[in-house]
């Protein structure tokens, strides 16, 4: 993107809402002034806060990473055409994702893919530096000094039990949100550098047999740019948009997806037993059965069998993406502090306060609430690496 980001903005109008999921929403301004007890006259400003000054939209790309193919499955053409099979699927059909070819459709290679999409992420966001300052015309280490690339992304099951990742990714100043990129920072280059990385990005994985495993993204990659709704008559794709598909999409687990468990399986036995799909049937017995493989115990597949091999959180971002957890507990400490203190000085300091508000609507926007949703990580992952 070409804008520095407002998001630790955004964090704190959130976190002061206390969890509350309908707030009120206000326009307006408020000014503190220091008050002068012995003459009544107003002093200097203490504090200002105007509504048109709170974090809005920004321009941002939003990429799409998907995983490749294991084998033709069922699906709904977006040409209008029908499926491989000669029908015309409707969007709640039970086929749609599972392979046409059960017998011939590669469970090994989709069940690896998902448990090595973590480290691929990792290594495509090294390679996606690289690309920006070879673009900007500069070493990694001199970018550091003009620019600093930064994310936010969530994973989503495919139908067909496939992870792929949706990233917000920007281009920032050299501290990060708080500082705007320099000239040549822009969303044209950007997306390049994030195709090229993309496709140049592999990870090795484990020899099976006579195979070895290689993991790349699939060739279906969106990147476009996020323009706020106030800009082009909102032609172009809106963060709202985004958050919105987020939300609707994202949120989905395996056991949605693809009809898998919203569960550890226990004991193999336990499968046939199920009332779940064929086809989440066959991942998940694939990913118990390479779990018992002394050369992937590293993957923990028995344990994350029933997320088809996917260990990662729901979401994550990078370091310099949005406030730390970190900062969020000191300035909690800090205001308690300051409640203290207050408690103790029965005369504080007396200030005059002017302010305006009008009602402007209630509850979060679809970006606000995707925001405070996807902070948290996916139940049950808290102690796991991320993806």
């Amino acid at each position: 993107m070409a804008q520095h980001g407002t998001l630790p903005g955004i964090l704190r109008q959130l976190s002061g809402l206390g969890g509350c999921t309908n707030p009120i929403r206000l326009d307006g301004h408020r000014t503190e002034y220091d008050l002068d007890t012995t003459s009544g006259e107003i002093g200097r400003v203490l504090q200002h806060l105007d509504s048109s000054a709170l974090p809005a939209g920004q321009l941002l790309v939003f990429a799409t990473f998907t995983a490749p193919g294991f084998g033709p499955v069922h699906n709904r053409r977006t040409d209008g055409r029908a499926c491989r099979c000669g029908t015309h699927h409707d969007q709640n059909d039970d086929t749609l994702g599972t392979p046409l070819d059960p017998d011939t459709y590669d469970y090994e290679a989709a069940v690896l893919w998902n448990a090595h999409a973590g480290a691929l992420w990792r290594r495509f966001s090294i390679y996606l530096r690289r690309e920006v300052a070879k673009r900007a015309g500069l070493s990694q280490r001199r970018l550091r000094d003009h620019a600093r690339v930064s994310f936010a992304k969530v994973a989503e099951y495919q139908k067909r039990g496939a992870v792929h990742f949706h990233a917000v990714i920007r281009l920032d100043g050299p501290t990060g949100g708080n500082t705007p990129p320099p000239p040549w920072a822009t969303a044209e280059l950007l997306t390049d550098a994030i195709h090229a990385a993309a496709s140049k990005v592999r990870v090795d994985g484990p020899t099976l047999g006579d195979r070895t495993h290689t993991f790349t993204f699939g060739r279906q990659l969106d990147v476009r740019t996020i323009r706020s709704a106030d800009f082009n008559d909102g032609q172009e794709l809106t963060e709202r948009a985004v958050a919105a598909y987020i939300a609707k999409y994202a949120t989905k687990g395996a056991e949605t997806a693809t009809g898998a468990l919203d569960r550890p399986l226990k004991f193999a036995a336990e499968l046939a037993q199920l009332d779940i799909s064929d086809h989440a049937r066959r991942l998940i017995r694939t990913a118990w059965t390479l779990g018992a493989r002394k050369d992937l115990e590293h993957l923990r597949l028995r344990a994350w069998a029933h997320m088809l091999g996917f260990r990662g959180h729901f979401s994550t971002k990078s370091r310099r993406y949005s406030t730390t957890l970190g900062t969020l507990r000191n300035a909690r400490a800090e205001w308690r502090r300051a409640q203290a203190a207050a408690a103790t000085n029965p005369h504080p300091d007396t200030t005059y306060v002017l302010s305006h508000w009008v009602f402007a609507g209630t509850g979060l926007s679809a970006a606000e609430t995707w925001l405070a949703a996807s902070l948290e990580p996916a139940p049950g992952t808290e102690g796991e690496p991320t993806a």
